[in-house]
């Protein structure tokens, strides 16, 4: 097993212009999820605590939204440097109050580094429009402005990818920025803000804030906030949305997500069901990208049925930091039994509990947050296995006609987060890409998760708003177009 960490941090703390503070309010217990022990505390910020930040952020801003944007980016450069050199570290922190897996980990980290990267193109991304004579005599061009003030709200599952999505682009597009991440795993942040002060970003125009609901109200209500982003919840996805709208902020809200596998007669199976399975059960199927509902052809049904048996029961339950672990532990005792309870709910809906990880144990830790694998087959497309949110290692198994029964079921669904095809034809994927209702597609691939250049799509009751998180989308979201006419009498 890999060490464990040495205790970095015994509190978490704000970061506020250009100081580490504690927050005023008393807040909880950092648990491991591996042995279920406290081994730090997360304090909750007030509302004159964000009052504070956002006050500091907005002064901050007058001189950073002037600087040349070759300035901006040079702590982008910096920070990305530093997020690789203490990458190892960061996995570590990540998986001890987390629970995933350090192979996790270190690969959700390459995904927000990515972001970086990719905002370090801000000068090239931030070019608007010019048209010579766009009437007689006169030049118009489109320029973005960035805005003031903008804050995030992240969730616990990816601590320290997911920040990344929105803190980059924000800064380097000329705002400021505020995040107020999960209190569940608070100290990736606190470590990401370390090396977000070492890459000489000016104090105040990154931010960090330690919080709660109140917290959380405190910036959606607060006047010198332009926009906010979320991931989380559909129920608090579409809470933050029209608070944020009813203060008039922009806002994009991630939500939640019952992703769908269609695998169709002529797949590679074997290749499917690996892919399936990791799909569903990596992070412990904390994910809002998990496919955890197949539908299979009915002409390959028991034959995928076994292979996915089969590498399921290849998987290992464990401790996160043990290189040997492909499950960790969920996030907390609560939300492990929630997603027991959903488990119960399909047996006893009917479905057929073919693998049944209810009695794992692990050598070591009595009182982690286990939860073996469970898959069902026969599921049927109205169960509420089948429609509801797990969010933990369940998957199910729903025989179909073929790719377009397949394609309708996946359709009927409240969400449209993300769906994956595993196919040998290529008719079958362009019916699936024009047809399938889902913001992010895959053919042969288990996850359809787009590299940082490409937005992060989503729709129907899994995102709320207009722009997405990444690339071209979120730097709309974080600018304004000033359209600037200009005529010369008497120039030719």
């Amino acid at each position: 097993m890999a060490s464990e960490t040495a205790n970095l941090y015994d509190e978490a703390r704000n970061y506020v212009g250009g100081e580490w503070r504690a927050p005023s309010a008393d807040g909880q217990d950092v648990l491991n999820p591996a042995t279920g022990e406290p081994f730090a505390t997360v304090g909750f910020s007030s509302a004159e605590d964000v009052d504070d930040a956002v006050g500091i952020a907005r002064e901050a801003f007058g001189t950073w939204r002037n600087r040349p944007i070759e300035e901006r980016i040079q702590p982008l450069f910096a920070f990305k440097e530093l997020l690789e050199q203490h990458q190892d570290e960061l996995a570590e922190l990540l998986v001890r109050e987390h629970g995933k897996t350090l192979g996790e980990a270190r690969g959700e980290l390459r995904r927000g580094i990515e972001n970086v990267e990719t905002a370090c193109g801000m000068p090239t991304l931030m070019q608007a429009g010019h048209v010579e004579n766009a009437a007689p005599g006169i030049d118009e061009t489109a320029v973005r402005k960035p805005l003031g003030v903008f804050a995030a709200v992240t969730p616990f599952n990816f601590p320290g990818m997911i920040p990344l999505w929105f803190l980059p682009y924000a800064v380097a597009a000329g705002n400021s920025f505020i995040l107020k991440p999960s209190e569940q795993t608070p100290l990736t942040a606190q470590k990401l803000f370390e090396l977000v002060e070492e890459a000489g970003f000016p104090d105040g125009v990154v931010q960090l804030v330690h919080g709660s609901v109140d917290t959380v109200d405190a910036i959606l209500e607060h006047d010198d906030v332009e926009g906010i982003s979320f991931v989380g919840s559909t129920p608090v996805a579409r809470t933050i949305y029209e608070k944020a709208a009813a203060n008039g902020k922009r806002v994009q809200a991630q939500g939640g997500a019952k992703n769908h596998v269609i695998v169709s007669e002529t797949a590679d199976l074997e290749f499917a069901a690996e892919k399936t399975v990791g799909s569903a059960l990596a992070c412990s199927g904390e994910r809002c990208l998990a496919n955890d509902v197949v539908a299979v052809e009915e002409s390959v049904y028991e034959e995928f049925v076994d292979l996915v048996v089969a590498e399921t029961e290849r998987q290992v339950v464990g401790n996160g930091l043990d290189e040997a672990t492909t499950i960790g532990p969920l996030i907390t005792a609560e939300h492990e039994q929630r997603v027991r309870n959903y488990v119960e709910t399909g047996v006893q809906e009917g479905a057929d509990l073919v693998v049944d990880g209810r009695d794992v144990t692990v050598d070591g830790y009595p009182d982690g947050h286990f939860l073996g694998p469970c898959v069902f087959r026969d599921v049927t497309a109205d169960m509420v296995i089948a429609t509801e949110e797990i969010f933990g290692p369940v998957l199910g198994l729903v025989p179909v006609a073929d790719v377009a029964a397949g394609i309708e079921t996946m359709n009927r669904s409240d969400y449209g987060n993300a769906a994956s095809l595993f196919t040998g034809s290529g008719a079958e994927a362009r019916q699936f890409r024009h047809d399938a209702e889902a913001g992010n597609l895959a053919v042969n691939a288990g996850t359809a998760a787009p590299m940082a250049f490409f937005h992060f799509g989503g729709r129907k009751d899994s995102f709320f708003g207009d722009l997405h998180a990444q690339a071209e989308d979120v730097v709309r979201f974080y600018t304004d177009e000033t359209v600037y006419i200009e005529r010369w009498p008497g120039a030719e």
